[in-house]
């Protein structure tokens, strides 16, 4: 099985979920002899040059220098193509982020590069011009089925599909529904709709996503099929799970995403409000950047709690780590979470967790407190339950291992790879 897989960030470079996804989807797909070769935009160069073939679609013309090198000991072959798009970016993000970009090709081999020219001046005409590309990426290509990943990648994969007649799955990780809630963009909504409309076939990360594109998009529910996310663990025993280290002081709860609407950090902060007036030496910890960062933080000054929420800023892997050791409970008040791959971090790391009744990872993890994201009060109460409770504690992370060892991405990549065949080998699915 060949697979042509278009994404829009890839580790080490990634601003949020999709890219773990895309690492452990593509991961446990390779173990199972599929090859993929991977096409995301961007313009830095990874320090291990040896997995990435880069070309730009300012650049190149097409000719054989083009296709992919053989890559020994991998299924795994990945294309950058230099581009300024990258996750949750709207048209003023975007221009700001397209002015720092530089051509990637000064220094190269290439001898029959067209002349630079400069980014389109917005973001769907990036998009399109990317989705030009792909054209020639699948013209060139020798793949069975095309992949693509989230509403930016669409446009790219519907013209691969077009120039070479293959099925394509869209897996849908997140809608602008989930980003926006009830003010759309527009044309991010039409161009999700068409892409959803167009696709062979759809995969979701959840029944709630799935649920949500038939109501908000009109699609078949027969169209779509679901394939939760999983967890790094796939190899690992049941004894793997993190102990906890022993603390003496300290009772920390965190919050670990984008300080955007859809995560619900403002629930969080009127939560830890309520929580401090019953434990006043409860701390709480923000780690994670985004557009309501600034209204966060003004609105803890005007609570007069700022000595007990620490903002972190987006953290690095390592940091990841420590301040998952560092906590006590682990919270995710998402308004609307597609699946919510967090949590099951937290759990990794022996920390209980509450989820609002609007995420997808609910699904798979039974062994959780649930709340709905706008009762800051019933959040309020079971974080206080979970500082004060040792034994639901234990109860709550004992129960809960069987639950993430259930969940991988191995799991996950059986059922896209069954998706896969049933896709090319039917007239419709």
């Amino acid at each position: 099985m060949k697979v042509l897989m278009f994404g829009w960030e890839f580790p080490p470079y990634m601003s949020g979920g999709l890219g773990t996804a895309c690492l452990g989807i593509t991961q446990a797909l390779t173990e199972d002899q599929v090859e993929i070769l991977f096409v995301m935009p961007g313009s830095q160069i990874p320090d291990d040059e040896q997995f990435i073939r880069f070309i730009s679609p300012h650049s190149f013309r097409m000719e054989e220098e083009f296709l992919p090198q053989e890559i020994h000991d991998t299924f795994l072959k990945k294309i950058m193509v230099d581009s300024p798009l990258s996750p949750y970016l709207n048209e003023q993000t975007y221009r700001m982020q397209s002015r720092r970009q530089t051509s990637i090709l000064s220094g190269t081999r290439r001898t029959k590069a067209i002349p630079f020219t400069p980014y389109e001046p917005n973001l769907f005409s990036e998009i399109d011009r990317y989705g030009y590309i792909a054209r020639w990426i699948a013209l060139a290509g020798d793949f069975d089925v095309i992949h693509s990943h989230d509403w930016m990648t669409s446009r790219a994969a519907y013209l691969a599909r077009e120039i070479s007649g293959k099925r394509w799955i869209f897996h849908v990780h997140s809608l602008e529904y989930d980003r926006s809630g009830e003010a759309v963009n527009p044309e991010i909504w039409r161009m999700e709709q068409i892409g959803l409309q167009q696709a062979d076939h759809i995969i979701a990360v959840s029944d709630y996503t799935k649920q949500r594109i038939v109501k908000y998009y009109g699609i078949s529910p027969h169209k779509i099929t679901v394939v939760h996310n999983g967890t790094a663990q796939n190899h690992l025993s049941r004894q793997a799970i993190m102990p906890r280290p022993l603390k003496t002081q300290g009772k920390n709860v965190l919050f670990l995403g984008r300080i955007t609407f859809q995560k619900g950090p403002d629930y969080f902060i009127e939560a830890a409000a309520e929580v401090l007036k019953h434990i006043p030496d409860a701390s709480f910890f923000m780690a994670g950047s985004g557009d309501m960062m600034p209204a966060m933080i003004e609105r803890v000054a005007e609570l007069g709690i700022g000595q007990n929420v620490h903002f972190t800023g987006f953290l690095q892997r390592e940091d990841v780590e420590e301040i998952f050791r560092m906590s006590d409970v682990y919270v995710l008040p998402s308004v609307s979470e597609p699946f919510g791959l967090s949590p099951l971090e937290a759990i990794h790391h022996g920390l209980p967790v509450i989820l609002s009744r609007q995420s997808g990872v609910s699904e798979v993890i039974r062994h959780c407190l649930l709340v709905d994201f706008w009762n800051i009060h019933d959040m309020a109460d079971k974080i206080i339950a979970l500082l004060r409770r040792k034994p639901l504690v234990e109860e709550m992370t004992t129960n809960v291992k069987g639950e993430l060892f259930k969940t991988t991405w191995r799991s996950a990549a059986e059922k896209i790879r069954s998706v896969y065949h049933r896709t090319i080998h039917s007239e419709g699915v």
